[in-house]
């Protein structure tokens, strides 16, 4: 009998070290950062999934910077999150949506910036609906002798080294660009503790068959939007018409698309 066991398999780690190994000037830091990037993803997963045997549901009482009610989840995420990416000591800044002002982590050698939501969509958690981190990472510029400020991540998206998103639902996936024009997804597997490659080289249909949009802002669309989702309703030249899907947190339609 045939074992079609996969032993030969790729995880996250593997493949940011294979990269890693494409560029004989790396220094490794970038790859230590998303070591702590994916110990973030892990604790938030678990917390997810058991959070409402534990208590994790509720209002925190607090408000983030865009004014909305923090979860205790969502301050939770943002702890560890912060505290994981300190500990790498690869970054000089961090910018979170539960943080009004940037953090600066003193005594760090990196020259890293890096910028995340800890933890989009978790209004839909009651809800069982899925949820997600979203997370960017720049190269500051200048010197390291040169003091970081906040407006040092002002810089073009174009200019992004790593961006990716971690999803936590049915299963935890990680959907990630080194910045070589390539998207991979992992999925998480619990008994390895490993984030392990599923979908390589993740590319956008010429033409989907789903679209997702918050109609509840239709009254502000401009003319030619209302047209463009009118013509996805009664089917574009003809052809068959777009499903419409809604689940209000973003990473969770980028998700949708991709995978």
């Amino acid at each position: 009998m045939t074992d079609h066991t996969q032993t030969n398999i790729i995880t996250l780690t593997r493949h940011v070290f294979e990269t890693q190994r494409l560029h004989p000037e790396a220094s490794g830091d970038l790859t230590l950062l998303l070591n702590a990037v994916q110990l973030g993803c892990k604790f938030v997963e678990s917390c997810v999934r058991k959070s409402r045997l534990v208590n994790l549901i509720g209002l925190a009482g607090n408000q983030n910077v865009q004014g909305e009610d923090q979860k205790k989840l969502d301050v939770l995420s943002n702890e560890m999150f912060v505290n994981a990416i300190r500990a790498s000591n690869k970054v000089a800044m961090m910018v979170s949506e539960e943080d009004e002002e940037a953090i600066f982590v003193e005594g760090s050698d990196g020259r890293y910036c890096i910028t995340f939501d800890p933890l989009d969509g978790s209004s839909n958690i009651d809800a069982g609906v899925n949820v997600g981190t979203i997370f960017g990472i720049f190269k500051l510029k200048g010197s390291e002798s040169d003091a970081v400020r906040a407006e040092d991540i002002l810089m073009k998206g174009s200019e992004i080294k790593v961006a990716g998103y971690c999803m936590y639902g049915s299963s935890c996936n990680i959907v990630i660009s080194l910045g070589v024009g390539v998207v991979n997804g992992f999925t998480l597997d619990p008994a390895l503790g490993e984030f392990i490659l599923t979908h390589p080289n993740i590319r956008i249909p010429k033409r989907g068959k789903i679209y997702s949009i918050n109609e509840g802002n239709s009254l502000y669309w401009d003319d030619a939007t209302r047209h463009y989702i009118e013509s996805l309703k009664n089917g574009p030249g003809g052809r068959k018409p777009y499903s419409a899907r809604y689940i209000g947190s973003m990473v969770a339609d980028v998700h949708r698309t991709l995978l």
